[in-house]
């Protein structure tokens, strides 16, 4: 079929006129319109030229591509199509001939345009352009940011407002004042003298690209720039970025470990509206000794992972308030995994993460701020507008970055379309979270990070991050002050027992820790004794142990464990008659009902780990033990709160496979043919169900004189479709019949065949 003579084809002859491959192609690339599947090219063409659908297709093309199409459209005009020709020499030289071929096969390939001497647009796409169809043609070309800067410096402020509004909303205003002939005293005729405004007609003036740009305080860009945006580039190692990305990395587990113990010793009561109130995420962030900002980051990736949720946890905190926001049950297994995979979840929740955490605490409509895990943070653009800003960094050679300024530009030549989000402010705070998850390492994409954003799975990212972090140390280095320093990534089992024995001080490439009486005690509550505390020190440093250290040691082992508490409800046991005398006279013994029950033994009502606390509280130093005298580590570990499964961020058509989609254009082909076939008989117009004996009847005349009929059928899904079969048998309440089309034998159930007609070879 010719596509280029005599009038020009309807969009449908010329879908039935394209390959399988390239309805295929078509079909992945625009997979609503797969949504119910399509009976025939007519039902696809309908669908393809609809506002909504053609929107959908242009959001990922970039300037040229979108120039392009705007140039047909301002050609077009009233005619129905535009000459090949006339695309170049409007171009002229602001691009190759071979840029603009590249334009138009994509655009052929969505269906937004057809032809290739003589080109048609479908009427949806002028709706489709993210600026003013004729924008190429008449945008003024010598605007900079330097002109444009210092023609504003010589406005007065009424007419900078005037500008100012219409940078905030439409860029077009409409006034009679653009009309010649108006006196040059006007605002508006001044401003269009001074090359601040263009005019589109008597009526309509326009606010061009390059002074909203500066208004807005955003980079000034070429709006008819068809080649990339020039960008300075600064070079570094690739193992340098790698190695800044893992430390960001670690310092981030550290923190999210820290926010979650803090949250599952003292779960935060959620909103009612469901959020984190900013009163909770200023305690979380003060004990954790983060700001704000790094705070919220911390706890929207976390329920983005499933690692923090609302719920009533277990066990529940004596508050008016059913639900709270605690560690969930999977959080346990998140702290046993290795650091590579724990990053992986956390960076992956992120770059899918369908909110702004960088929005929160900002005001909303209504002036109030935005609190963490509220509904006003969400973002359905989000992860989108992520891959795109990532994207221009990403398609950079390893260890190369640029500018921030020139990656909106980058982002935004990329996606003209989405330039009204992507804004200095949007994409300055996605590269900080990007850093601060260690995607970013020292302003380049990390390895990684592009193992990330290649969309293969996490196992790939983690590998990629694994191989990035430092091999993890099994020594630390003791200091004469008693603090003790880990010059790397600790491995798990030297990592836990330090976070036993002593608190962290700093942190970094080099954690340093201290150790005190308060550690020390906290060692021997969880079972250690005083000669493994020594042995510990002894075999993990690489320096000598201070004698202060092991004097301390003695010290605190010497008057742990005097003193026995166990359940009676409990019960306090002692050695030392004289010692438990000393509990029974003090303050505690009152608070607690202490009892003595022996020289030695002392029993309460209170729970044990009551008892523990106020005795603590009193200046001593009790230890927990079990039936068996055993001293057990009675530390509370954390409220949990079951698992959620997040609910959809925001749903988008499922791409079919190939396969469905060579199913779907045999079945589109075979509809099309079986509704300009010509019958001959039992012909419904208006799509009503024949009677069960005529369709009987005419489908056994047809098997025995091996005729092809059209049917009409619905599937058991409620999809109708009209089909081209040859009957060959008909009986059990089923139809088999051969599909020329798809080259197989189908059957049918006769009750949802709805019409029948011969078909005149």
């Amino acid at each position: 079929m010719s596509t280029d003579s005599g009038d020009p084809p309807t969009l449908a002859d010329w879908l039935a006129a394209r390959s399988d491959a390239e309805l295929g192609e078509l079909l992945r690339l625009r997979p609503d319109l797969t949504v119910p599947p399509p009976a025939t090219f007519d039902i696809l063409a309908v669908r393809a030229e609809q506002r909504a659908s053609v929107l959908r297709a242009v959001e990922d093309l970039d300037t040229p591509t979108l120039t392009v199409l705007e140039l047909v459209l301002f050609e077009q005009g009233d005619t129905t199509a535009v000459p090949r020709r006339r695309l170049d020499a409007l171009v002229a030289k602001r691009t190759t001939k071979k840029a603009v071929d590249a334009a138009l096969d994509t655009l052929r390939t969505l269906a937004l345009i057809r032809g290739t001497t003589d080109l048609q647009t479908v009427p949806a796409a002028r709706d489709a352009l993210p600026w003013r169809v004729g924008r190429f043609v008449t945008a003024d070309r010598t605007l900079t940011e330097e002109s444009v800067t210092a023609a504003l410096e010589q406005i007065d402020e009424r007419k900078r407002e005037l500008l100012t509004t219409l940078s905030r909303s439409s860029n077009l205003g409409r006034t009679r004042d653009a009309a010649p002939g108006t006196p040059p005293d006007r605002p508006v005729q001044q401003l269009l003298t001074a090359g601040l405004l263009g005019r589109v007609d008597h009526e309509t003036v326009e606010l061009p690209q390059q002074v909203g740009q500066v208004l807005r305080g955003e980079p000034v860009s070429d709006p008819t720039q068809l080649t990339p945006p020039d960008a300075e580039r600064t070079v570094q190692n690739p193992r340098d970025v790698d190695a800044a990305a893992a430390g960001e990395a670690l310092e981030l587990l550290r923190l999210c470990e820290n926010v979650l113990a803090t949250l599952g010793s003292a779960p935060a009561p959620a909103l009612k509206a469901g959020g984190l109130g900013v009163r909770e995420l200023r305690r979380v962030a003060k004990a954790c000794d983060l700001d704000e900002t790094r705070t919220a980051l911390l706890v929207e990736l976390l329920s983005a992972a499933g690692l923090l949720a609302s719920g009533i946890p277990e066990p529940s905190p004596a508050s008016d308030t059913d639900d709270h926001w605690a560690p969930t049950s999977a959080a346990d297994a998140w702290l046993a995994s290795p650091p590579a995979t724990r990053w992986a979840a956390l960076a992956g929740a992120w770059l899918d993460l369908p909110r702004l955490p960088w929005s929160i605490g900002m005001r909303d409509a209504t002036d109030k701020p935005i609190a963490a895990l509220s509904d006003e943070a969400r973002s359905v653009a989000a992860p989108r507008d992520r891959r795109v800003v990532l994207g221009v960094l990403a398609d950079l050679d390893p260890g190369v970055t640029i500018a921030t300024d020139d990656v909106v530009r980058a982002a935004t030549w990329r996606r003209p379309r989405l330039a009204g989000r992507l804004t200095r402010h949007a994409v300055s705070r996605y590269l900080e979270e990007a850093s601060t998850l260690g995607v970013l390492g020292r302003g380049a994409v990390s390895s990684p990070g592009r193992a990330l954003l290649a969309d293969a799975d996490r196992d790939a990212a983690a590998a990629a991050m694994a191989a990035a972090l430092p091999d993890p140390i099994d020594h630390v280095l003791v200091q004469a002050d008693l603090t003790v320093v880990a010059p790397g990534p600790l491995t798990p089992e030297l990592a836990h027992t330090m976070a036993t024995v002593a608190d962290i001080e700093s942190a970094g490439a080099a954690t340093m820790y201290r150790v005190d009486e308060s550690t020390l005690r906290r060692a021997l509550d969880a079972g250690m004794s005083a000669a493994q505390l020594h042995g510990f020190f002894s075999t993990r440093s690489r320096t000598p142990v201070p004698q202060a250290l092991t004097y301390l040691i003695d010290d605190v082992a010497r008057r742990h464990g005097r003193l026995r508490v166990g359940i009676a409800s409990s019960f306090v046991r002692c050695e030392d008659p004289a010692l438990l005398a000393e509990v029974l006279a003090s303050p505690a013994a009152e608070a607690l009902a202490l009892r003595a029950l022996a020289p030695t033994v002392a029993v309460s009502q209170a729970p044990l780990g009551d008892v523990l606390e106020a005795l603590r509280g009193g200046g001593f130093a009790p230890a927990g033990e079990d039936s068996s005298g055993t001293i057990v580590d009675l530390r509370p570990r954390g409220a949990r709160v079951p698992v959620r499964r997040n609910r959809s961020a925001y749903r988008t058509p499922v791409v079919p496979t190939a396969d469905q989609r060579g199913r779907l254009v045999a079945e589109m082909r075979a509809g099309t043919k079986a509704a300009t076939a010509r019958r001959s008989e039992g012909v419904r117009a208006d799509g009503t169900r024949a009677s069960g004996a005529a369709t009987i009847s005419l489908l056994q005349r047809a098997a025995i004189s091996r005729a092809a009929v059209t049917i009409g059928y619905v599937d058991a899904a409620g999809v109708s479709s009209e089909r081209v079969v040859a009957p060959v048998s008909v009986g059990g309440g089923r139809l088999d019949a051969w599909d020329e089309d798809a080259g197989t034998m189908r059957r049918f159930t006769l009750h949802r065949i709805t019409s029948v007609a011969l078909v005149d070879r």
